[in-house]
């Protein structure tokens, strides 16, 4: 069934579109009757609702768009039918009076289209081949974007400067005088003229930005100068960014010069606050330039179907770093074999890659630990307050249909309801953020979990926070803000942006650092020690809920592994329809675990045992776990992964000189070598163009 709120939406988009289509009905009844009063309450009602649906429901409109009923056609009916209207109102004469309306409504749409089409132009002349961040790139001539109302909202654009027009002629129709609509036809001509004129002072070569053989050559030289030896790649869909977000921190601290590579243009924003170069380069001939740089390294935080691309330059190595590890199958892709290192936390992910026998070679697995967990703060021993503070952390159900992906689905509500029961508990819920985008049934059941823990706090009752803490909150919070978000205007566009931002100020990254520790302070402090909390935003972070906690529940999942870390009791729900001893036999990361049945059985002990550590009889076996999951503690694993990127680099100069050697020694070797990549490069860009039936193209903004 669908959740509530989706009904009634849907209802008032229908009742909408139902409401547009009666004012074009009763347009044309008072237009041929004529009935002045409902031609005019129509005509007003028509534009004012399409005005308000463009600002509000511009997905709905679209709609309209795929059956040929589009803005411009339902704007051109309005004026048409207002025409009709003019000619049957006595006192109108059609020849002396509406054939100049007609004729300069006739110019204004005249405009119109060449507003259109000089800004198909505009938005052409601001496409660069790439797009960056963090880097200098004023040398590209890069200015600020113009008005999106002129450059890009063309639906609203047309009907803005229309209500002139539609002014003019409902005052005609009251008065029978079409000065009045001339004056409104002259006044929108003007608005359409002016604003086509000032548009096409960006087409002037002052606005506009360098040609694209010019900008490539200007990112030649940049990566020449630069010089960056290990980067990260990523491409995904627009909720994969964290996969490539939890690994800033971790690249930023390598030596040498970091760099992160992109492939989607929206993706430059989603990429977290970072002191970092970005550069997204969405051509795959393009993309092969980054062979003659000096690029050694770049790291994989997740497969994607472009990421073939990238592994056809030799000169680079790569390495798969993933983006969390867990017991689950696809912790071990096949495709982990294209690389040229696996990099693992600990031994417990080489022997998964060794026993999957998907053609991964041991040589080639390299441990370096969990860089990025070092936040996550120790056990402490049992809870210090009254209350127990249970994190609740589900896994998403993944592609496959296992039911043992999450526990939302089968144990979801058994195990919420236990925990809700038990008044010295204090609940936070963090759902992984794809939850429901696959299994309807765990949508449905998120729903229903956050809306038991919502009439769960409306039985509970203590002391609320004083007003300071919800200010200190939002001051935090704007202080993150101006370090992490860049104040754009609502016109500006990719090459803005690039020009704001530009180079970041020296010592950026540990004001975020410490700016993101205090916002998470106060927002813990802002709300009352007895609430339960629902946390489906990016913030709060999961090790910051992980530090809040005394006792996770999860399910099998890499944020049990990084749990781990913390040595702190855990319990993992069985909804995969084995029994105990062959779940614990499958998935190591429970081994240490309290598991729960799908009936949620197991959750009292679990309390008992966070409460009182002398029945913690799983203490010594989390302690052997987390050093079999991450590795050991010394060296610590920052000093490793630091470690595995310098002699991985190593590889890439080893390569390098061999190669350099045996092309020494064939004369015109590097010339064809060089014929072939350019000839490869373009008929691995036409294959994937064919593939996705569309040529790439600039991100909507």
């Amino acid at each position: 069934m669908p959740s509530a709120g989706i009904v009634p939406r849907r209802a008032v988009q229908l009742a909408a579109l139902f409401a547009m289509m009666l004012a074009f009905t009763a347009q044309l009844i008072g237009a041929l009757l004529p009935v002045i009063p409902l031609f005019i309450a129509a005509s007003v009602v028509n534009l004012g609702l399409d005005l308000i649906l463009q600002h509000k429901q511009p997905g709905l409109l679209s709609v309209l768009g795929r059956i040929r009923f589009d803005v411009t056609v339902r704007q051109l009916l309005r004026d048409m039918l207002i025409l009709v209207g003019l000619l049957h109102i006595d006192g109108i004469n059609p020849l002396e009076e509406q054939a100049p309306l007609t004729i300069t409504l006739l110019l204004f749409y005249g405009t119109h289209f060449v507003c259109q089409a000089v800004a198909v132009l505009v938005r052409r002349t601001r496409s660069l081949p790439f797009v960056t961040r963090n880097i200098d790139a004023s040398a590209l001539r890069l200015s600020d974007a113009p008005p999106r109302i002129l450059s890009r909202q063309t639906g609203r654009r047309l009907l803005r400067f229309s209500v002139p027009t539609t002014t003019g002629m409902m005052l005609t129709s009251i008065t029978t005088d079409a000065t009045w609509g001339g004056i409104g036809i002259a006044v929108s001509l003007v608005l359409s003229a002016a604003g086509t004129a000032y548009l096409g002072t960006w087409l002037l070569p002052k606005k506009r930005v360098l040609s694209e053989q010019r900008a490539l050559e200007w990112l030649d030289k940049w990566l020449a100068e630069y010089r960056p030896t290990v980067g990260m790649y990523f491409s995904g869909g627009a909720s994969s960014a964290y996969q490539a977000n939890m690994w800033l921190s971790t690249l930023a601290d390598l030596d040498g010069n970091p760099i992160i590579v992109l492939r989607e243009r929206f993706m430059v924003q989603k990429i977290e606050a970072t002191d970092i170069p970005i550069v997204c380069i969405p051509k795959v001939a393009n993309l092969m330039r980054l062979e003659h740089s000096a690029l050694q390294v770049l790291l994989h935080p997740a497969n994607s179907g472009k990421t073939s691309q990238i592994l056809r330059i030799p000169s680079i190595k790569h390495a798969f770093i993933n983006h969390g590890e867990s017991d689950k199958l696809s912790s071990c892709n096949p495709y982990a074999k294209a690389y040229d290192e696996v990099w693992v936390a600990g031994p417990a992910a080489r022997d998964r890659y060794q026993l999957a026998d998907i053609g991964v070679e041991d040589k080639d697995v390299v441990e370096v630990g969990r860089p990025q967990l070092s936040p996550i703060r120790p056990y402490e021993g049992a809870p210090a307050g009254r209350l127990t503070k249970v994190l609740y952390a589900p896994t998403w159900e993944g592609w496959d249909g296992n039911p043992g992906n999450t526990s939302v689905i089968l144990a979801g509500e058994n195990i919420v309801r236990e925990l809700l029961a038990d008044e010295n508990v204090q609940l936070l819920y963090k759902p992984h953020p794809m939850t429901g985008s696959v299994d309807p049934r765990a949508k449905a059941a998120n729903t229903r979990i956050q809306a038991m823990i919502t009439e769960a706090n409306g039985r509970r009752s203590g002391a609320q926070p004083g007003p300071e803490a919800a200010a200190e909150l939002a001051r935090r919070a704007e202080e993150l803000q101006r370090l992490t978000t860049s104040g754009f205007r609502k016109s500006a566009d990719e090459l803005e942006r690039m020009r704001l931002q530009g180079t970041p100020e020296e010592g950026r990254a540990a004001a975020v650092s410490a700016a993101v520790d205090a916002w998470e302070e106060a927002y813990w402090n802002s709300f009352p020690e007895w609430e339960h909390r629902i946390i489906t935003t990016p913030k709060p972070g999961i090790f910051g809920c992980f530090n809040q906690a005394d006792v996770l529940i999860s399910d099998v999942s890499s944020v049990v592994s990084d749990y781990l870390s913390s040595e702190k009791p855990y319990a993992v729900a069985n909804t995969s329809g084995m029994d105990e001893a062959d779940f614990r036999a499958n998935f190591p990361t429970v081994r240490a675990a309290t598991i729960l049945t799908p009936e949620a059985d197991g959750v009292a002990e679990l309390l008992e045992a966070v409460r009182n550590p002398e029945r913690d009889t799983l203490a010594a076996e989390r302690a052997e776990l987390k050093e079999h999951l991450l590795g050991p503690s010394d060296p610590p694993s920052p000093v490793r992964f630091n470690e595995a990127a310098m002699a991985l680099c190593a590889k890439a100069d080893e390569r390098r000189v061999r190669m350099e050697s045996r092309l020494a020694g064939i004369p015109g070797q590097r010339a064809q070598s060089a014929v072939e990549d350019a000839e490869d490069a373009d008929g691995a860009e036409t294959a994937d163009l064919e593939s996705s039936g569309a040529p790439d193209a600039p991100a909507a903004v």
